[in-house]
């Protein structure tokens, strides 16, 4: 008898190897995750009684054939997994590695974990993780209190302003917890209050250090700094209350960099500019899912591979 399918609260990577050990248990639970509304046709959306599975013996596993577009499809159709010659069960354990690991996980040691058959191979692999991850657009601007801060990821050798290192700016929302990271090549006064404009609601509330780069935003936003400098006490200022009672800080926005920072510095070591985006995407979707379990996060995230493809070139 196959064991029951686990529920995105109970995987665990030991549930992995327990329930999810063949090809065919793992593509059923893809179809659960991907095919809430039972099995669809990528191509012509159909569904129900206009598909049916396959069967016969030189039939492969997991085929169906819709009526409407008389297209035959499987639940890889249409999504990073498509044209993969990796299993599928090999696939389920990267997911949730790679959602699991707060600091991310090397593809050589993925690599070595998943006895893939080349360095390549598993770089793609989190690539195409990394790149289903990606939130392509938002629903909706960022509205209430939102901490906004910059910092540069490069060679340690370089200068912040060189053009080997890449400016990342953090925008976290106090009341969400959400967090939006946009990548520019450098950072100035005018490229920095344009991602803010794109992803802030105007009229709220942005708290930022005293950088001069943020001063033209005053008249868009009710704008509050704080100050790092080191006053003639010699004490630097990272939070304030007001007379109101809220609190003025980047606390969050700073420390939304730290795991990113560990991440380069011990787990990837050196990270190029061309891919740079696909690992921030990757802490990003982390980050905003960080309240809910390993299995829920790697079920989130698997429902997000539909719709998004990535080849070599």
């Amino acid at each position: 008898m196959q064991p029951e399918m686990p529920t995105p609260a109970e995987l665990t990577f030991d549930t992995i190897q327990t329930h999810l050990t063949t090809d065919e248990s793992a593509r059923e639970f893809l179809e659960q995750r991907l095919w809430t509304n039972g099995p669809t046709c990528p191509r012509c959306n159909a569904n129900d009684e206009t598909v049916y599975k396959m069967t016969g013996k030189s039939t492969r596993p997991g085929l169906y054939n819709c009526r409407a577009c008389r297209r035959q499809f499987s639940v890889t159709v249409g999504t990073i997994f498509e044209d993969s010659h990796i299993p599928l069960r090999k696939w389920l354990v990267a997911w949730y590695l790679l959602c699991s690991s707060k600091k991310g996980i090397s593809s050589l040691q993925l690599q070595r974990m998943l006895d893939l058959g080349s360095y390549r191979t598993a770089l793609f692999m989190t690539h195409r993780i990394r790149h289903a991850m990606k939130e392509t657009t938002y629903a909706k601007k960022m509205t209430g209190t939102v901490e906004i801060d910059e910092c540069y990821i490069g060679p340690k050798n370089a200068e912040k302003r060189q053009k080997s290192k890449t400016g990342v700016v953090a925008l976290v929302s106090r009341e969400t917890g959400e967090r939006r990271t946009v990548l520019m090549k450098r950072v100035t006064g005018i490229t920095l209050q344009q991602a803010i404009l794109d992803n802030v609601e105007p009229g709220s509330t942005i708290n930022t250090d005293e950088s001069p780069m943020y001063k033209a935003l005053k008249s868009k936003f009710e704008h509050k700094t704080v100050c790092h400098k080191r006053s003639k006490t010699g004490e630097r200022e990272f939070y304030r209350t007001e007379a109101d009672g809220k609190v003025v800080t980047t606390n969050h926005a700073e420390s939304s960099f730290s795991l990113l920072r560990r991440g380069v510095i011990g787990t990837f070591h050196n990270i190029s500019q061309k891919h740079l985006h696909l690992y921030v995407a990757e802490f990003d979707f982390r980050f905003n899912q960080r309240n809910v379990t390993d299995g829920e996060r790697t079920a989130n995230a698997l429902g997000k591979a539909r719709g998004k493809r990535l080849t070599y070139r």
